[in-house]
């Protein structure tokens, strides 16, 4: 058999691609992202981007039912943007095989909080798996639609940031076609009305128990007895921590951690001194085990937030700390908007005008950071548009002249559609800014509904925001270049003036899709030190002994910089 390094998430679409899936369909959102651009590399897959998470799991549950195996990912959060269609899928069950994958971020490495996705899936009533390292990423995936398919549920396949971009060595296999079970209308199944889902219900229970009594013996757990004065029960990324950390310790592995593997858990305990549970996040394991009777020890030795790390655990049994070597002292690198970056100049201006910015997910989410400090909030897809439209229904119309939503092409599509036609519908006063950079940028540069490409990089229909937007019932929209500095501020201050509802489309590419013409700038003798170019706060600007200076390897020759200077002192480099 072939082997091959990868990630964690390569690993999840090689499982799924061997598994013989046939649709997946996904929300790019890191950590998980790379699952779904890993399989759009095999052509027995149907592979899409869907506008969110809701519409994704809402298409694997229609190949399911349709008799295929399928697949959605997603990050954490992603998870709420799903519930909907996850929770009573897990009612219905399923035909072919359904996995929801979420991949969670413990220590918000790239997301605005550490939500523990354990709870949704023992909500929801189905099965969670954890793999704990890449191998396990693809046999854990195949082994997920073994039980799908074998207990008529969704199985929800639990990762983390650690897990989903580690790699590892992983055995390769060929793909075993699975054929399309064939389809009979089910409407006592499938038609979840309050009728037929007070019968489901039942049914969803019996299966949950039946999969806890038949957990005890799933080869994705095992014990394994050594030293018996430590016995730890654990899954996931910190089972590597603990063989680290505690080499000699007992340790029961939790493959399925929903619903727990009661009757091996108290084998376990019966075996060891002293039990511990080891987990990432929330005392989900802990309080479900201290349930059982079984005295455990956990939280009390460990925090809640953040990652967990061998050195921690080491400390926490042995009182030994690792020595820390202290590293050199560097620069401060806050984090920053690309040079060039096409989000740079609308913020300028929002911060120049001093407008209230209700901001959402994605890069310029960036612009809430000094110098343009121009954003006041952030909460979760889409919301920029609705908060801003709380917020003018709370404070009034003259709150409004002062008062923007701004938030990306591909978050409109996921979420901004409707808090639009929500402000149409309710008479709201308000500007909404779309910042069209032609792409998903945040999440690694993916296609979405306006690029023309889908997910393989096909060619693909393009929907034009400013139409969406009309048919929404916006009346007063206007395009703008966001490199055009005179432009923007004259087109925010004429639509926040109005009493009416706007939308301002700023279009320009990403600049890590499309290159600006190489030609870095430089800072004349006719310099006043004003320091107006460290307002735009380009990461290519730096203050040398007092006075700005252009570091030519980071200038793409946007040209930004220029166009801010009042004393019109940059000038392109003549090479």
């Amino acid at each position: 058999m072939e082997k091959k390094i990868m990630l964690g998430n390569e690993a999840f679409a090689r499982g799924a691609f061997e598994a013989g899936v046939r649709v997946i369909s996904s929300y790019p959102g890191t950590p998980s992202t790379e699952v779904t651009e890993a399989a759009a590399q095999y052509d027995e897959m149907h592979v899409e981007w869907a506008p969110n998470e809701k519409v994704g799991t809402e298409v694997a549950v229609g190949a399911s039912i349709g008799g295929a195996r399928a697949l959605s990912c997603m990050k954490h959060v992603g998870l709420n943007v799903a519930a909907d269609p996850f929770f009573t899928a897990a009612y219905t069950g399923v035909t072919g095989g359904l996995v929801v994958l979420v991949a969670d971020d413990n220590g918000c490495h790239s997301s605005q909080n550490e939500q523990d996705s354990r709870y949704h899936g023992r909500g929801a009533g189905v099965p969670i798996l954890e793999p704990a390292n890449a191998q396990e990423c693809k046999d854990f995936m195949k082994y997920a639609y073994e039980l799908s398919e074998k207990y008529d549920t969704p199985v929800l396949m639990r990762s983390n940031t650690r897990i989903s971009h580690s790699r590892g060595i992983v055995t390769v296999e060929d793909r075993k076609e699975k054929e399309l079970i064939p389809y009979e209308k089910n409407i006592q199944k499938y038609v979840a009305m309050p009728a037929m889902a007070k019968k489901l219900h039942v049914i969803q229970e019996k299966r949950l128990n039946q999969i806890e009594e038949d957990s005890k013996d799933f080869p994705i757990n095992r014990i394994e007895l050594n030293d018996k004065k430590i016995g730890i029960i654990t899954s996931g990324i910190c089972y590597q921590y603990v063989k680290e950390a505690l080499p000699q310790a007992s340790v029961l592995k939790m493959g399925i951690i929903n619903p727990l593997p009661k009757a091996l858990i108290e084998e376990f305990a019966k075996q060891v001194e002293e039990v511990y549970v080891i987990e990432e996040g929330n005392p989900f394991f802990e309080e479900q085990i201290r349930a059982m009777g079984i005295p455990a020890k956990g939280k009390e030795m460990f925090t809640i937030q953040g990652e967990y790390s061998a050195n921690m655990i080491r400390e926490a049994f042995t009182g030994e700390a690792p020595e820390h070597v202290a590293p050199q002292e560097a620069p401060a690198r806050p984090p920053l908007m690309c040079a060039g970056c096409p989000h740079r100049g609308l913020f300028y201006i929002l911060g120049k005008l001093k407008k209230h910015v209700m901001g959402d997910i994605g890069c310029y989410t960036l612009g809430s950071l000094p110098p343009t400090s121009a954003m006041d909030a952030c909460l979760c897809m889409g919301a920029s548009i609705t908060m801003a439209h709380g917020f003018e229904k709370a404070r009034g119309k003259e709150a409004a002249r002062d008062t923007v939503a701004v938030l990306g092409d591909s978050t409109f599509f996921h979420s901004g559609v409707t808090g639009l036609i929500n402000m149409n519908y309710n008479q709201a006063t308000g500007t909404v800014i779309i910042l069209d950079n032609r792409i998903t940028g945040m999440t690694g540069h993916q296609d979405n509904p306006s690029t023309g490409k889908n997910a393989k990089g096909q060619e693909a229909p393009a929907i034009d925001i400013a139409q969406l937007c009309k048919a929404c019932g916006v009346e007063h929209i206007v395009e703008v270049d966001p490199f055009d500095l005179p432009a923007v501020e004259k087109a925010v201050k004429e639509e926040t003036a109005r009493e009416e509802l706007s939308v301002i489309i700023t279009k320009r590419p990403c600049a890590l899709i499309v290159k600006q013409p190489d030609i870095p700038h430089l800072i004349t003798d006719k310099c006043k030190n004003c320091k107006m170019c460290m307002g735009i706060g380009c990461p290519a600007i730096e203050l040398e002994n007092g006075k700005p200076v252009i570091a030519a390897e980071r200038c793409v020759g946007c040209g930004l910089c220029k166009r801010v200077c009042p004393f019109d002192a940059i000038e392109e480099e003549v090479k």
